[in-house]
């Protein structure tokens, strides 16, 4: 398989990448372009990022990973006087080329391809410490998938959800009226919208930005939510959702949203909500858990599938 630049392309964003080996990889449809990098010298631009990200003039993807050993990049290097344990870093940038701190789909598919590429031995039940732009992430391979502690969770504006369990307004096309929100940080900003029913949920028309009111100084994802009836059913928690990623557009998941979207739910439902959740995405579905961590805040662990679909060169 390779991709040949096109007329659309410009010599300055892809030229320099010809004879790049890449792989394509999505969990629950959220995809990826993967690049390894073992020894550190792969530059690519954040233009072109958009130009392989380009579901048209490029490969398609919602955002690109470079596999670089921590040591050869600043922000692995800060990580690993800390957690020598993490030697494998995970370069994340959205589809537009802007960095991005944290992808929990992303970290899954990560993980499998550094297995794929023969970079990692992982067999079943067994972990893998892997440096972010958020910390470091332990993953768990399992059965079916890859299990994730994706750190603890955090409001964004804990004073405003603690008295209201809401800190902002947000339109959308396919909204009547603004909706109360609750934004939440799971190493990288959500804000979560509560819909009363699965019609609303498909009226939306996600082509562009939501408008939150007001928005994080970095900007948020936005998480559009419905509540299962009844929500919980043998202990789980049930919820459907679509999301507008910053940076990308909507896409068919997003583990980082998932898990702030259990998160809101969870604080909503109050006293008694369960710990495991079941989030239901356009792309499938994934699972959510709350644990206690001694000495720590509450964490949230996201699972799924993750999946290599084709690899190739750059022509």
């Amino acid at each position: 398989m390779t991709l040949e630049p096109t007329p659309m392309t410009s010599s300055t964003e892809l030229e320099a990448l010809r004879g790049l080996a890449f792989s394509k990889g999505h969990g629950t449809g959220n995809d990826f372009v993967l690049v390894s990098d073992p020894e550190g010298t792969t530059e690519i631009s954040a233009s072109a990022v958009a130009a392989l990200c380009d579901r048209h003039i490029g490969i398609g993807a919602d955002g690109l990973i470079r596999a670089v050993p921590s040591a050869l990049i600043t922000e692995g290097q800060q990580l690993l006087a800390s957690n020598p344990a993490a030697q494998w870093f995970m370069d994340y940038r959205n589809g537009d080329g802007s960095i991005s701190e944290m992808c929990g789909n992303g970290v899954r598919v990560f993980v499998h391809f550094l297995t794929v590429q023969g970079l990692v031995e992982l067999a079943v039940g067994q972990s893998l410490t892997i440096g972010t732009r958020a910390g470091v992430r332990e993953v768990v391979r399992t059965a079916t998938g890859y299990a994730v502690d994706m750190g603890a969770w955090s409001f964004i504006a804990p004073d405003e959800a603690d008295a209201k369990g809401m800190d902002a307004m947000v339109t959308a096309h396919g909204l009547d009226v603004a909706r109360p929100a609750l934004s939440v940080s799971m190493g990288n900003p959500h804000t979560v919208v509560a819909l009363a029913e699965n019609k609303e949920l498909e009226a939306l028309e996600l082509f562009t930005a939501p408008g939150v009111d007001p928005v994080p100084v970095a900007g948020t994802n936005v998480e559009f939510v419905v509540p299962a009836e009844p929500l919980v059913h043998d202990g789980v928690g049930h919820i459907s959702m679509r999301v507008f990623e910053r940076g990308v557009g909507e896409t068919q998941s997003c583990g980082t949203g998932a898990c702030a979207a259990a998160t809101a739910i969870r604080y909503w439902a109050g006293d008694g909500a369960p710990d495991h959740w079941s989030v239901k995405v356009p792309g499938g579905v994934v699972a959510v858990k709350f644990f206690a961590v001694p000495g720590d805040s509450e964490h949230v662990e996201l699972s799924g599938p993750a999946v290599i679909v084709a690899s190739g060169t750059i022509a």
